[in-house]
């Protein structure tokens, strides 16, 4: 019993002390240096996208602040996504366009880069694509269900005032009328030009056999080379050494993604509470 008292106030005094702790290993963790590198600066970045586009808050300020820093030689953009929303992967294909004008870029395909993660990528200096990975579809989709009968059963009944004949197209309380058809279809038409067309410049395709290598084919990586969507195949490693070699780095230091270090937080602080609950129980029940 004295044995069993005394680790329980071990352990009521750990309990009590842990968040401290965890601070004073956090600071470790932070600024204890681990390496010469650690004592120079980054000269080389690295960017990803992944998953599907839509805020592109975080990524947009990675690439500013990769394009304003004048120690950052390089970037790798590092993809695998679906795509997403037109106006956000426009958005980061102008800010990579931007990015490459002032250093080199080099676009990696590490499993999906198709639809919009594609478009972010063309005016990288130069993209090469995991073997294994999904390159284009190179196309645009809208699409909406259609809950009309679905209301009926439930005896849902919509109640609508507009102005304007288009105000409610797309709406998912009806069948679309044929009007509405015609000019979400040109709208869908005219961003598919706007892909096709900046897929056409940044890659040096021909636009007049835009069929090929768009209309929203998807290819493997090889064939994606064969169409010219990619410049080369290869591994991330590869990818690495081409970026060094354009960025003229002779020792290179990379800079990690900023949510690596929000990441290694989030599980600082899920497992510290975990393992804070299990010093409770397991003194309540030496108690």
């Amino acid at each position: 019993m004295i044995f069993f008292r005394f680790l329980g106030r071990i352990l009521d005094y750990i309990q009590n002390h842990f968040k401290a702790f965890i601070f004073l290993l956090l600071l470790v963790v932070l600024f204890a240096p681990f390496g010469s590198d650690n004592l120079q600066k980054p000269n080389l970045s690295v960017i990803k996208i992944e998953g599907e586009i839509g805020n592109i808050d975080k990524i947009m300020d990675e690439i500013s602040q990769a394009t304003h820093n004048p120690a950052i030689k390089g970037v790798l953009l590092k993809v695998d996504s679906p795509g997403g929303a037109l106006a956000p992967s426009v958005e980061l294909s102008l800010a990579i366009k931007r990015l490459a004008s002032h250093k080199p870029v080099i676009a990696y395909a590490s499993g999906n880069m198709t639809s919009g993660s594609y478009y972010a990528s063309i005016w990288a200096n130069k993209i090469i694509a995991n073997p294994g990975a999904f390159i284009g579809s190179i196309g645009v989709l809208f699409q909406a269900p259609n809950i009309e009968e679905l209301a009926h059963k439930l005896g849902v009944k919509e109640q609508v005032v507009t102005a304007g004949a288009y105000k409610q197209m797309g709406t998912i309380t009806r069948k679309w009328t044929p009007k509405e058809k015609a000019a979400m279809k040109t709208l869908v038409d005219d961003a598919y030009a706007m892909f096709v067309r900046d897929v056409s410049k940044a890659r040096k395709l021909n636009i007049k056999k835009s069929t090929d290598y768009a209309d929203a084919k998807v290819f493997l990586a090889q064939k994606a080379k064969n169409q010219g969507l990619i410049d080369e195949v290869g591994s991330l490693y590869q990818a690495q050494q081409e970026l060094i070699a354009l960025a003229k780095v002779s020792h290179p230091i990379w800079k990690k993604p900023q949510y690596d270090m929000e990441k290694f937080l989030k599980e600082l602080k899920a497992n510290s509470f975990f393992s804070l609950m299990h010093l409770e129980n397991l003194a309540g029940q030496l108690r």
